[in-house]
């Protein structure tokens, strides 16, 4: 599985690519970030990631798309540009028909470090021993992309085969939403909460 993770921001959106299953050894795809200048206005600045993030899904070609879930944070102008950037991804996603899932940071820290509440660096660290890396991905954010792609090769499949197996049942009984369920690229609302 190829999975792209996407660390939403408007300074800084990072993005990472990785590939494997659970149980084997990964490979890193890809790493980086989309920046935009802080004095642009908004409508540029999210042009200028949609458009960083079209370039990586036609370079990358992923099976899923795995994006940060927005929190409340005391700071309400950053967890709207971060939740604006977020909604820019999914929308990229969702318009190639990719599965996208959304992890907390709290869970992404778990899955990566066995610890909800490590730091940057402790994340950081660890997904550069999980990748074989020779360096640290800097700046953090594009990191961070690659930690959210490793948690969605690790806890993804499970989600998507429960949401398959949510799909065929709702198709089965012939209940609302039968006739989407079971189409390429559709993801079951409760999938990857």
């Amino acid at each position: 599985m190829r999975v792209m993770g996407v660390d939403p921001g408007l300074t800084r959106c990072g993005l990472g690519a990785v590939e494997g299953r659970p149980g084997a050894a990964l490979r890193m795809v890809a790493v980086g970030v989309v920046r935009t200048p802080a004095d642009d206005d908004i409508g540029s600045r999210l042009v200028a990631i949609e458009a960083g993030i079209e370039r990586w899904l036609d370079e990358i070609r992923p099976d899923a798309v795995a994006v940060e879930r927005v929190f409340a944070q005391h700071n309400v102008r950053t967890v709207m540009g971060t939740a604006q950037a977020s909604a820019v991804a999914i929308t990229c996603a969702a318009r190639r028909g990719l599965p996208v899932a959304l992890h907390t940071p709290s869970e992404v820290k778990a899955a990566i470090t066995g610890n909800g509440n490590a730091d940057k660096k402790q994340v950081g660290t660890m997904v550069t021993r999980l990748l074989r890396l020779d360096a640290m991905p800097k700046p953090a954010d594009a990191a961070d992309a690659l930690a959210l792609a490793i948690c969605h090769v690790w806890r993804g499949g499970v989600q998507n085969r429960l949401a398959l197996a949510q799909a065929q049942a709702l198709a089965k009984r012939g209940g609302p939403g039968a006739n989407i369920a079971l189409q390429p690229g559709y993801r079951h609302p409760g999938a990857g909460r």
